[in-house]
């Protein structure tokens, strides 16, 4: 039974401080219809604008992921993307009235409390998931981070941290099914060291820092006037050191609750890549910068396979529809300018062709003499020529016919043609042949790789004399 994609019932508002930035700000979680995503919207800044949750919008991963696009931008927005995946929402407009999502108690809890408040509904379209289905890996040597993606039937997670701390020491921290992260993992609250927070505050890098919002571990020697000017910033009485090394602000909710924050951490950048995921990820020490590196090998693999599915087989070795011969028959070229071997398929639509481009094509005289290539204006003629028997059988006598190209638009060339190469030409209309004028995107294919593509435009006309 396939997984149908999911949406909230009504639209839920949460309000907080940025913390990075200080400003207060209210996100609105709003249903979103199906293959909508996960998008933000700025809308305090003219023209709302929209900055879709995707990888190749990350800007910055110093202090949180941060997302740009269309003129505006959106930080710290990890937390957030985690709350939804982990209560498996695939649609959401997410409307916010500030540069930063409110950083709440520093964990998904309370925005998986609003996700729950407004409900959750079944979509009509099927869940696609991007299976991992071999091993994929990511390397910084220098801060010894390793991420891998194993083939899994579920979203696993594992992750391990080591700073070198004798408070911290050595931590893991894992999920087997995404079903566990309401559980285990989204109440869990970030963490920095006393010498990063010190250090933020006399930059005012925190303008929304607070001690209810992050677990502050004690990795240096700290005596009473440090922790009474500490006391004094965060407007508390009293600040002291908790036996488990941290300032007492707060109580841990688990022993390894750092490091399932960063599991929370790699659930929300990772859903950067754009699809649920099927993969056992396991990552040590892991950061923004590493999980941002890492969605991106992710997605240039989802690219890949989308690009593949798209991308049609055909027997080249099928009788043809039209041989060659047939073909002198339909058209006025003729060798060495007849640019199309065969036709393989031919509908009122569409119509596929084959060219096989070999050592001895009279074109290869002198274009780059030494390093053939088969010119780019020759493969829009052959897409020209394979459209043309399109075209001609929209008539009853096309022996009696021309077609004359018009117009050439958006011509791409997306890679080399060499002798020995097989050309797919596939042209199909754009519309409806009016007046004797019609419309054609074409495409050649090389094995499986798109090698040019270009619109066209045709007329046709009688033969002088017919």
């Amino acid at each position: 039974m396939n997984v149908k994609q999911r949406t909230l019932s009504s639209p839920v508002t949460v309000s907080g401080v940025g913390l990075h930035t200080g400003a207060k700000v209210s996100m609105t979680f709003k249903p979103a219809p199906e293959n909508h995503g996960y998008k933000f919207q700025r809308i305090d800044l003219p023209g709302s604008p929209i900055i879709d949750a995707d990888v190749d919008n990350v800007t910055d991963t110093s202090r949180g992921t941060t997302l740009e696009q269309n003129g505006g931008s959106v930080s710290t927005i990890e937390h957030v993307l985690a709350a939804l995946v982990g209560s498996e929402v695939d649609n959401v407009l997410i409307e916010l009235d500030g540069p930063e999502a409110p950083i709440m108690d520093g964990s998904s809890i309370m925005f998986l409390d609003a996700i729950d408040t407004a409900g959750i509904i079944e979509q009509a379209a099927d869940r696609e998931y991007f299976s991992i289905n071999q091993n994929i890996h990511y390397a910084e040597g220098d801060r010894k981070v390793e991420m891998v993606a194993m083939p899994s039937d579920d979203y696993r997670l594992t992750v391990m941290v080591d700073y070198n701390s004798p408070v911290l020491g050595t931590q893991h921290a894992n999920i087997t099914h995404i079903s566990e992260f309401r559980k285990e993992i989204a109440s869990c609250r970030t963490f920095c060291f006393l010498h990063e927070l010190e250090m933020l505050l006399k930059h005012n890098l925190i303008k929304g820092g607070d001690l209810n919002n992050a677990i502050v571990v004690v990795d240096k020697e700290v005596n009473d006037d440090e922790l009474g000017h500490l006391a004094k910033l965060f407007n508390r009485d009293k600040i002291a050191v908790a036996k488990e090394g941290i300032l007492n602000n707060i109580s841990l909710r688990h022993q390894n609750e750092p490091a399932r924050h960063k599991l929370l951490d790699v659930i929300g950048d990772l859903a950067l890549a754009g699809m649920p995921l099927k993969a056992h990820i396991m990552a040590a020490r892991p950061g923004h910068a590493a999980n941002v590196a890492f969605a991106r090998k992710i997605k240039a693999l989802i690219k890949k396979e989308r690009r593949g599915k798209t991308i049609p087989v055909y027997n080249t070795s099928a009788k043809p529809i039209y041989d060659v011969n047939q073909i002198m028959a339909r058209l006025p070229h003729r060798p060495p300018f007849l640019l199309v071997d065969k036709v393989m398929e031919l509908s009122e639509t569409h119509v596929v062709g084959i060219k096989n481009v070999t050592m001895n094509e009279p074109f290869f005289v002198g274009h780059f003499p030494g390093s053939p290539v088969m010119p780019g204006v020759l493969q829009i003629e052959a897409l020209a020529q394979t459209g043309g028997i399109l075209v001609l059988n929209t008539v009853p006598d096309p022996e009696n016919y021309l077609t004359y190209f018009m117009k050439v638009e958006n011509a791409r060339f997306k890679e080399k043609v060499v002798p020995g190469d097989t050309l797919i030409l596939r042209c199909d209309l754009l519309a409806p042949i009016r007046r004797g004028i019609a419309q054609m995107k074409g495409t050649i294919i090389v094995g499986d790789k798109i090698v040019c593509e270009s619109e066209m435009m045709a007329q046709i006309a009688r033969r002088p004399n017919a």
